[in-house]
């Protein structure tokens, strides 16, 4: 059950390793803190290595992707394997430009990864070894509808067999595989687009949901995916007349705060295929 999976994380107090991008850094501490766990951020090479092992889970986001935090990924991935750690790679913007694509697919090739976390295109691209996105959103034509679902999940399901790691898709529709079955979850409002970083909060976040629940990894990634979007339908219920995105993300960080696991199996809206 997924409230399950938020009960063991709150009880858990998992600790999360983040090389994170710099516009939502502070966002996704944020998160993690309150969805019962902690985070730390370092992506300094003669740091990462040691951060990484005092912690349950690496999350690696590649959104303010530079030649001096490359190394640092790739050093904090290889000691993460080493200690059976678990890993998540959120693709930020994969696809729009050669060095964050390049990033991308030689970080799946040296590091196992748990989780692949990113939108439609994001994954397209490291699944096909390019591919375009509008900066870092997803690409119009990319986009998984009630009318094209069938596609996507034997896409997503391909893919994570493949890569070996649970995929998750996020966007209007999310889905989450593991290669045999496929979450679809329809939580979630489309104001949340308008917010930098959900996404990358929803990586961390998601992160110390696998730390939390090693051995139900596919059900983890499902209940963050789901409380993610909760969060963003009960968020909005808070918001008022001259209220914006920023009211809205700290509504939304609240609304996970508070949120209860018998919450989260109530308000879960998913079906599995």
């Amino acid at each position: 059950m997924l409230k399950d999976c938020l009960d063991k994380l709150r009880k858990n107090s998992a600790l999360v390793h983040n090389i994170t991008n710099y516009v939502t850094v502070n966002d996704v501490a944020n998160v993690i803190l309150a969805c019962g766990a902690s985070p730390i951020m370092s992506d300094d090479i003669d740091d990462v290595e040691d951060i990484t092992s005092i912690c349950g889970g690496l999350n690696i986001n590649i959104g303010t992707l530079n030649s001096r935090t490359i190394p640092s990924m790739f050093a904090a991935g290889k000691k993460a394997n080493e200690l059976g750690h678990k890993v998540l790679l959120d693709p930020v913007g994969a696809g729009a430009s050669k060095l964050r694509t390049d990033t991308a697919l030689k970080l799946m090739k040296e590091v196992k990864f748990n989780v692949i976390r990113g939108n439609i295109s994001e994954i397209k691209t490291l699944a096909n070894g390019s591919g375009t996105t509008q900066g870092v959103d997803a690409d119009v034509a990319d986009a998984v509808t009630e009318e094209n679902l069938d596609a996507p999940i034997a896409f997503v399901k391909k893919f994570a067999k493949a890569a070996g790691s649970i995929v998750a898709v996020t966007g209007a529709i999310d889905l989450v595989s593991d290669g045999d079955k496929c979450y679809v979850v329809r939580n979630g409002r489309k104001e949340m687009g308008r917010i930098t970083g959900t996404g990358c909060q929803l990586s961390g976040m998601m992160t110390a949901f696998l730390v939390a629940n090693p051995d139900d990894e596919l059900e983890a990634a499902a209940a963050a995916v789901c409380t993610m979007g909760l969060a963003g339908e009960i968020g909005w219920t808070y918001m008022r007349e001259g209220d914006g995105n920023v009211a809205f993300r700290g509504h939304i960080i609240d609304a996970i705060y508070n949120m209860t696991g018998a919450q989260l199996e109530e308000g879960a809206k998913y079906e599995i295929r």
